[in-house]
C-alpha cells in the first residue's frame, strides 16, 4: 500500500487528501466521492432528463449500500464483477460500488451475443455477473458453464434482482483501503484481429488520468457534462465519469445519443464530449448554432478520428473549436489539444503531463509507443502477450503509426495493421483518405489493402457518397492523381451505403479487408 493510502485509512476516510476547490490529493475515485460528500452533501454529481437526481452524499451512500449487497454475496477485494447492463444511474452507482469495495469491475458491451458474453464469462472468472432483466433465460446456461458463481440483474427502471439485493442489504460498504496498483477494471479490446484481450488497469490509472485531464481541461465544481456515452467503453465510463469525480463536478446522464435530445440539452450543460458520429449528426440537424450552444466552454472529441472538414463546419456553426484527444484502452487517454492554445484539424494534440511518446524507428512516421502513469498492468492472465507488446526498455506499443511535429503535437497516420505495403512502397491509409475526403462527391472513406497478385497488396478504397452525388471511380481517381504519387493511388475504389463502424464510431477495416479480399484475384 502506498504512503498516500496508508494516510487515509489511518485517518479514518479514504478521502482525506482532497484539495477543496482544486484536483484531488488522492489518486482513488473512491475517496474523491467520499471527501466530496463530506465537504459539500448536497452538492449535484447526477441528473437525469427525467427527474431523478443524486447529491454527493447521496452516491457515497449508494456506493456504500450498493457495496454492502456485493459483498452479502461474497464478492471481496480483487474479485470480478462482470457487468452486461443498460446505461442508467443504478449502473452508475454499481461500477462506483465495485471501486468502494475493491472489487474488479468488467464492463461487456450490450451489443454482445451470448456466445461472445460467454468468452469474457470464461475468461474473467468473475464471482458474479449482473446482466439485463431480459436476457436471465437466454443467459444462465451460459454463465453456468462459464463457471460463474452468481448471476444477477439489474434494469435500467429500478428492477432486477440486483436492485431487490440492494434494497434489502442490512450493512452498508466502507472504503476499501488497499494500495493505488491494485486492479480497478479489466476491459476487453475490440478484438479486430482475433480474441480480445483483457486490459488490466489499476486504481492509480484511472485516478492518475483523470485528475490530469481535469487539471487540462479546466474542470470545476460548476461544470455540467452531457453524458451521451455507452458505459462499457473507456471514453464514456473512466474519461467522462472519473474526471467529472476528479473535480466535484455533475452529470447530465442522457441514456443513448439522440441528435434533437442533444440539442435541446445543450443550454443545460457546460461540457460535452462525444465521438465524430455524434459531431455529424449534430450539424445535420438545423438548429445547431451560436446560440443553443452559448452556454458551453468545451466540445471533446475521441475513439476515431475527426474528420478536419466536421472540424471545421462545427467551427463556422457553432464557434467552437472541438478538442480532439487520443487513447487507447490499454493506455487510457495520451495526448490532447490544448484548451488554451492551438487546436490543430488532424492532429491529436501533445502529450499529456507525465506521459511520454515515441516513435519507433528513425523515419518522420513510425510506430507510437508509450510511457506513463495511466499505461494499463498488462492483458490478464496472458504474460506473454503482455511481454510482446511492450519494448525492451518498458515502453508499450500502441500498434498505431503517428508523427510528430515541432511543437509536440502527435498526428496518428493509421493502424499498424493498416499499412499497405504496395509494390514495395509503404502507403499510409490517412493519407490517401485526407485526400479522398477533400473531393467534390465525397463524404467520408476508409483505405486499406487486400491481396493483389503483381503489387503484394492493392491500395483500395471505400467511399460514402454526399447525398445526390453522381461522382465515379474515374473521376476520384483521375482528381487525386493530381495530389498523389502514382503508388498511392488506389487501384480501386468501391462505393459503400455506409462503412462498417464498431460502436465507438470506428471504422472497421478487417470487415472491409475480409469482404473484398479477392477484389484482385486474377487481375
Amino acid at each position: 500500500m502506498s504512503w498516500l493510502r496508508r494516510q487515509a485509512c489511518r485517518a479514518g476516510r479514504v478521502g482525506q487528501l482532497w484539495h477543496h476547490k482544486g484536483m484531488p490529493g488522492s489518486l482513488d475515485p473512491s475517496a474523491w466521492i467520499e471527501e466530496a460528500a463530506a465537504s459539500e452533501p448536497r452538492r449535484l454529481f447526477l441528473r437525469t432528463p427525467e427527474g431523478d437526481s443524486l447529491s454527493y452524499a447521496a452516491l457515497r451512500s449508494a456506493t456504500a449500500r450498493f457495496g454492502g449487497a456485493l459483498a452479502a454475496m461474497g464478492v471481496s477485494p480483487g474479485d470480478r464483477v462482470a457487468v452486461q447492463v443498460d446505461k442508467s444511474v443504478d449502473a452508475v452507482v454499481l461500477y462506483l460500488a465495485c471501486l468502494r469495495i475493491g472489487a474488479v469491475f468488467v464492463p461487456i458491451n450490450v451489443a454482445n451475443t451470448p456466445g461472445e458474453v460467454g468468452y469474457f464469462l470464461s475468461d474473467s472468472q468473475p464471482r458474479l455477473a449482473v446482466i439485463r432483466p431480459a436476457f436471465r433465460a437466454s443467459l444462465e446456461s451460459v454463465a453456468a458453464q462459464a463457471g460463474v458463481q452468481r448471476l444477477e440483474t439489474l434494469g435500467c427502471n429500478g428492477d432486477g434482482s440486483l436492485r431487490q439485493l440492494v434494497d434489502g442489504a442490512t450493512r452498508d460498504a466502507d472504503p476499501w483501503c488497499g494500495g493505488g496498483d491494485a486492479p480497478a477494471a479489466i476491459v476487453y479490446t475490440s478484438g479486430t484481429t482475433g480474441r480480445s484481450k483483457g486490459a488490466v488497469l489499476t486504481r492509480d490509472n484511472l485516478g492518475s488520468n483523470a485528475a490530469v485531464l481535469a487539471a487540462q481541461w479546466r474542470f470545476t465544481a460548476d461544470d455540467v457534462l452531457l453524458h451521451t456515452l455507452p458505459l462499457f467503453h473507456v471514453h464514456g465510463l473512466f474519461v467522462a465519469l472519473n474526471t467529472v469525480l476528479a473535480a466535484g463536478s455533475s452529470i447530465l446522464l442522457m441514456p443513448t445519443f439522440d441528435a434533437v435530445a442533444v440539442l435541446g440539452a445543450l443550454p443545460a450543460v457546460s461540457v460535452y464530449m462525444g465521438v465524430p458520429t455524434h459531431y455529424t449528426r449534430l450539424l445535420a440537424e438545423a438548429g445547431l448554432n451560436r446560440e443553443v450552444t452559448a452556454a458551453l466552454r468545451l466540445f471533446v472529441s475521441g475513439s476515431a478520428p475527426l474528420l478536419a472538414d466536421t472540424h471545421r463546419q462545427f467551427l463556422e456553426r457553432t464557434g467552437h473549436t472541438i478538442l480532439e484527444r487520443y487513447g487507447m484502452t490499454e493506455t487510457l487517454m495520451i495526448t490532447s489539444n490544448p484548451y488554451d492554445g492551438p487546436r490543430l484539424p488532424g492532429s491529436v494534440g501533445p502529450p499529456l503531463p507525465g506521459v511520454s511518446v515515441r516513435l519507433a524507428g528513425n523515419e518522420d512516421i513510425g510506430g507510437i509507443e508509450v510511457k506513463g502513469p495511466s499505461v494499463f498492468a498488462g492483458y490478464w492472465r496472458d504474460a506473454e502477450k503482455t511481454r510482446s507488446e511492450f519494448t525492451a526498455d518498458g515502453w508499450f506499443k500502441t500498434g498505431d503509426l503517428g508523427s510528430i511535429d515541432a511543437n509536440g503535437y502527435v498526428s496518428i497516420v493509421g493502424r499498424a495493421k493498416d499499412l499497405v505495403i504496395s509494390g514495395g512502397y509503404n502507403v499510409y491509409p490517412k493519407e490517401v483518405e485526407g485526400q479522398l475526403d477533400a473531393l467534390e462527391g465525397v463524404h467520408e472513406s476508409a483505405v486499406f489493402g487486400v491481396p493483389h497478385p503483381d503489387f503484394g497488396e492493392g491500395v483500395t478504397a471505400a467511399v460514402v457518397r454526399e447525398p445526390r452525388s453522381s461522382v465515379t471511380e474515374s473521376d476520384l481517381l483521375r482528381a487525386l492523381k493530381a495530389s498523389l504519387a502514382g503508388y498511392k493511388i488506389p487501384k480501386r475504389l468501391v462505393f459503400l451505403e455506409q462503412l462498417p463502424r464498431n460502436t465507438m464510431g470506428k471504422v472497421q477495416k478487417n470487415i472491409l479487408r475480409d469482404r473484398f479480399a479477392t477484389l484482385y484475384r486474377g487481375a
